[in-house]
């Protein structure tokens, strides 16, 4: 239930500004997650603990835990008609405005993970809720690029969300964000045609997933006029660029080793960053043990491990997406971890294209001098 803080950072602000005076709680999501949240896991330190063999089946079954994501959506939503609301009237000055904005859009990032485990099930009614909890971002076809596009070429070259060693966030964003899309369109465009049906078919899940944005974003503008609709549209970017953020520091550098015929070898544990991080997996619905999750995606997230295979991350995702912001200290940190992860072996790693021959020389000369 604490993962319902997440959403709940939406309604906070105006409360917070009314009873304390202080304006700074219009900011108070990146005061959350960007300040307290990577305090706290350092603080906290790691969960240590993993579900038995034996409960698996009752806590995957267990409908308290489904209850807690489909609480998220509702909270989330009514959250945003607030802001909404705020956005529209003269009381807030431009930067409060922004402050609010930036507040909504890191909760509308998180929604999308809350989309991601309801997306990953086969109940009719939790995929539905998926759609609309990507509502708010307006990220719709990640229902689609995620569960057939990226997971089945995740930590490999051909992924547009697997970051490669030696790219910076600034250059991952723009190649995630236009790659997974076209990547979305063409693989939703390739199962209605198999299917017989055409692009604008009601049974289009990137047009259902989009349609519910018009509605919602249309329903906003009625309500509360257009004054509001930069913000909103702000806290859509400001949402999806967490998501992509997020993409890049899980799957920095690794790729997955090959079969003897030439085809990618299935995804295991060691082909994703892994982090276990309490305070952070808390608030995720634990979406930090990310190894487990691509190698058993059928999971739900109350029964994923940590396991000895996986590749560490140095901190949880919150103190990981301040680092990736800066390139060289990212680079400092993470490099020669992926170094690590191969053994040493450069080679194996996922590099940046334009910048391999210079990665694997600069790699091999150290190897050399050593």
């Amino acid at each position: 239930m604490l993962g319902l803080i997440a959403p709940g950072c939406a309604l906070l602000p105006s409360q917070l500004v009314l009873h304390t005076g202080l304006r700074v709680f219009w900011w108070i999501g990146p005061i959350i997650v960007l300040i307290a949240i990577p305090v706290l896991d350092w603080v906290v330190g790691e969960d240590g603990t993993n579900p038995r063999d034996e409960d698996y089946e009752v806590l995957s079954k267990d409908r308290y835990y489904r209850w807690c994501t489909y609480m998220f959506l509702p909270i989330q939503l009514f959250g945003l008609g607030i802001a909404a609301y705020l956005w529209s009237r003269d009381e807030l000055g431009v930067v409060d405005k922004i402050g609010l904005a930036t507040t909504l859009g890191l909760v509308s990032g998180i929604g999308i993970n809350a989309a991601h485990e309801l997306g990953h099930r086969v109940e009719r009614a939790e995929r539905w809720l998926a759609k609309v909890a990507l509502a708010q971002s307006g990220y719709g076809h990640f229902y689609v690029e995620h569960n057939k596009g990226h997971h089945a070429r995740v930590a490999t070259p051909e992924d547009p969300a697997s970051a490669r060693l030696g790219e910076s966030l600034w250059e991952f964003l723009p190649r995630s964000v236009l790659g997974g899309f076209h990547s979305a369109v063409r693989i939703e465009a390739e199962r209605l045609q198999r299917k017989g049906l055409r692009w604008w078919s009601w049974q289009n899940n990137i047009l259902q997933a989009w349609s519910m944005t018009l509605v919602l974003y249309l329903g906003l503008l009625l309500a509360f006029g257009p004054t509001m609709l930069p913000y909103l549209f702000l806290q859509a970017v400001i949402g999806a660029g967490l998501l992509e953020t997020v993409n890049y520091v899980e799957h920095y550098g690794l790729l997955r080793g090959k079969r003897p015929n030439g085809t990618w070898a299935r995804c295991s544990p060691a082909d994703s960053w892994n982090s276990d991080r309490l305070v952070t997996n808390i608030f995720l619905f634990h979406l930090q043990r990310h190894s487990d999750h691509h190698a058993n995606p059928g999971r739900r997230y109350q029964t994923l491990r940590s396991s000895q295979e996986a590749p560490q991350l140095p901190a949880g995702y919150a103190g990981m997406i301040l680092l990736a912001a800066v390139p060289p200290l990212w680079r400092r940190v993470m490099d020669p971890k992926v170094l690590a992860h191969y053994g040493g072996d450069v080679g194996r790693a996922n590099i940046a294209p334009r910048k391999r021959k210079r990665i694997l020389a600069a790699h091999h000369g150290r190897a050399a001098a050593a």
